[in-house]
């Protein structure tokens, strides 16, 4: 009796180890992509060989339904994962051009910005700095030149000058000597002017 009940046992659990191998044995083995499910629907397909020898495989309809909608799914969320990456890289494109233009335009504003550095506003118009400083010094070298020659000139006017004067002191004194001669020379005919009247009166 005690047998009985042990194999009786050992009946009830044999199918239920079975089926709990065969759920295990299809969660370890299921594989959601295509390739998966293809090889899956292969794997539950039965043979058929017909009377004159070709070999069929036997695919339930429902399966094979379930495939083509998995497969209409996959493509559909291709094409939406296409359009998605298409608008993306449109927006990219549209973002990088933008890009591009503020690039242009700071490298523009840094190169005016750069030549307004190395150039000087002269007369309202702009130029480099060696040509300014050459005009600078062009202006100094010659503004010199005209100082020394209005030196030379001042120094040349003034001796000139003291010559002027030491030739005119010369006239002068020699003009004071000649008038003072004649003045004597007047006062002694004077006095022998009178002289002679003073010798007629008295004859």
């Amino acid at each position: 009796m005690k047998h009985l009940q042990v194999l009786l046992a050992l009946a009830l659990l044999i199918p239920i180890l079975s089926l709990k191998a065969q759920e295990d044995d299809t969660s370890e083995s299921s594989d959601t992509t295509l390739k998966g499910q293809f090889e899956e629907l292969e794997r539950k397909s039965t043979n058929y060989k017909s009377t004159n020898g070709v070999a069929y495989e036997v695919i339930k309809l429902s399966s094979l339904n379930e495939i083509k909608r998995n497969i209409f799914d996959t493509i559909s969320t291709a094409n939406k994962t296409i359009k998605d990456l298409s608008g993306t890289i449109t927006a990219n494109n549209a973002e990088i051009e933008d890009l591009n233009n503020k690039l242009q335009d700071a490298t523009n504003k840094l190169n005016n910005v750069t030549e307004e550095k190395d150039s000087i506003s002269f007369f309202g118009a702009l130029i480099s700095k060696g040509a300014y400083n050459l005009i600078l010094w062009s202006i100094i070298f010659g503004l010199l030149l005209l100082l020394l020659f209005f030196i030379y000139r001042f120094r040349n006017s003034n001796f000139l000058t003291q010559q002027a004067k030491s030739a005119l002191a010369e006239l002068e004194e020699e003009y004071e000597t000649h008038r003072r001669r004649a003045l004597e020379r007047e006062q002694k005919i004077s006095r022998q002017l009178q002289d002679e009247l003073n010798k007629q009166k008295k004859s």
